[in-house]
């Protein structure tokens, strides 16, 4: 039986995304939580808003949202990054790998 999930609803996931992430952190693990996020694995945080994201579904990898590149962003610890984590006031939003000098994506598919 084949696997189906309407635009809207993948649609729906990436706007709880772009509108409540408030921080976008540099991990040197994968956080479980918010605090592992933004206190025991940070290794470089910036603000993100609402502004930041563009969604969009013009390729064939399924539905993305597109962050918006940071320019001097300070490193607060070093180490090495290997996960890139969203968060808002209270949640951890969404956690992926990354790799150094990377634009993220995020993406959700059929």
């Amino acid at each position: 039986m084949a696997k189906s999930v309407h635009n809207d609803v993948l649609d729906g996931a990436l706007n709880i995304i772009k509108n409540n992430a408030t921080l976008e952190i540099v991990c040197s693990a994968e956080p479980t939580t918010r605090t592992e996020a933004v206190t025991t694995y940070a290794l470089a945080d910036v603000a993100v808003a609402t502004g930041d994201f563009t969604a969009s579904d013009g390729d064939t990898n399924g539905r993305k949202l597109t962050v918006a590149a940071k320019n001097a962003v300070a490193i607060d610890v070093s180490g090495n990054a290997t996960h890139l984590a969203i968060v808002d006031g209270s949640r951890l939003l969404y956690v992926t790998t990354c790799t150094a000098q990377q634009r993220w994506i995020f993406r959700l598919g059929k």
